[in-house]
């Protein structure tokens, strides 16, 4: 599939895509999958429906929409434990961050192999109603959970005196900013992270004995990262109290959430009205709100736009004739342009000759038949030093009323598809 900007997307907005717009939407957006819109995906398994309809399907359903070649985000509390222990984390690259990569040795070069993710297979599982014991029980207690959020607990907590009473949400973000980064008591301000983010006992005493070594250092020094997971925490109760965000919607607690994983991604897409006001306040000039429905009719132009060429082109596949988006008055086209911008100039580029192309591919077999490293050799490679990352995906033949892949390789009998095309 095309490389294109860095998106997250919540539950709403995918829902509002049809099969179609969300083939392209897979096809001219990188997907960071964050775990929180996985964990409500599979929720919706113990959600009535207004509709009657069945929860298998309704979990089905978005599955089957979710982008094929998205990459699952590690989860924020994994992120927030491993810099409060090790080093910090490396904010403002708009990328996914992911887990699970095999560091591998080619004859001339290291690289790191990201294989499928699980989270990849349970989509498919859940796209066919299969869904494990653990999976429904999981949907139950998230659930419970939920019911459980008490926001009059949180208003009467952070409620100002009506002097001190915050005007509107960007005023909010100031405050939590100055809350966390105030420079009286550092170690107060690291034990309500450490809060924030529930660590255990003994998770607590290494990070405390970590940082009283490196001196003490302010949280935003020490751990960047869970210092905007906890501003994200601050943010939200402080509107509470403000009376800024509403009190009758436990699911506003989960829907704000998103905002942890907004460092690691170009744009964010959201029908969801609390993201469309609150997410402004977090994102950097290099980054973009996009709300679901604007997405939705851009990616139904851009369906209608190719559904008019011929067939016979259309017959290449999405990865032969939509590689790129198409010039014209298209949001993909401006997005493309704001966050690739030398994606044009690369159109220009001359086609590789013959000879360059097979290197390419002897290159390619070699990193798929590399010898994967351990120990010490391992720990020393990492994305940035890496002579090549690559992510391997399962790709379908086909989707929605769109082919991906051209007529030779789909039509391909299964038993004719050697193991270097598996990716």
């Amino acid at each position: 599939m095309s490389v294109g900007p860095i998106v997250i997307f919540d539950k709403s907005a995918l829902q509002g895509f049809s099969l179609d717009e969300a083939v392209l939407f897979d096809n001219f957006y990188l997907s960071n999958i964050t775990p929180l819109f996985l964990v409500e995906t599979l929720a919706d398994l113990d959600k009535p429906d207004a509709k009657k309809r069945p929860p298998e399907h309704i979990v089905g359903s978005l599955a089957a929409k979710t982008p094929v070649g998205g990459r699952p985000n590690v989860h924020h509390a994994t992120l927030c434990a491993g810099e409060l222990l090790e080093s910090p984390l490396e904010l403002g690259l708009g990328r996914p961050v992911l887990a699970g990569g095999r560091t591998v040795m080619t004859p001339s070069q290291t690289g790191i192999m990201f294989e499928p993710a699980p989270e990849a297979e349970a989509l498919q599982r859940w796209q066919s109603g299969e869904f494990l014991e653990a999976e429904r029980l999981f949907a139950r207690q998230w659930r419970r959970a939920l019911s459980g959020i008490d926001l009059q607990a949180i208003y009467e907590t952070h409620r100002p005196t009506s002097s001190a009473r915050l005007p509107d949400l960007p005023a909010v973000k100031e405050a939590a900013d100055r809350l966390v980064r105030r420079d009286g008591n550092r170690f107060a301000i690291l034990k309500a992270a450490l809060d924030s983010i529930r660590a255990p006992v003994a998770l607590r005493r290494a990070v405390i004995a970590r940082w009283s070594d490196l001196g003490g250092p302010p949280l935003a020094e020490f751990a960047p990262y869970t210092a905007h997971v906890m501003t994200v925490d601050l943010f939200f109760n402080l509107a509470i109290g403000s009376d800024l965000i509403g009190r009758q919607r436990p699911s506003n607690r989960i829907d704000v959430a998103y905002l942890y994983y907004l460092p690691f991604c170009m744009v964010f897409i959201s029908s969801d009205r609390l993201h469309e006001r609150c997410a402004p306040c977090f994102l950097t000039e290099r980054q973009a709100f996009i709300s679901g429905p604007e997405l939705k009719a851009d990616l139904a132009k851009l369906d209608a736009h190719y559904s008019a060429l011929p067939e016979d082109v259309r017959d290449r596949g999405l990865m032969s004739f939509a590689q790129n988006p198409p010039d014209g008055d298209f949001l993909t086209t401006r997005l493309w342009d704001r966050f690739l911008p030398k994606w044009r100039s690369n159109l220009l580029k001359p086609d590789l000759p013959p000879e360059a192309k097979a290197k390419v591919l002897e290159l390619v077999r070699q990193m798929k038949k590399a010898k994967e490293l351990k120990g010490a050799a391992a720990a020393d490679v990492n994305t940035d030093t890496a002579g090549f990352v690559m992510l391997s995906t399962r790709m379908p033949a086909s989707r929605g009323k769109w082919h991906i892949l051209p007529p030779e390789i789909r039509n391909r009998p299964p038993t004719d598809v050697p193991p270097d095309d598996e990716g």
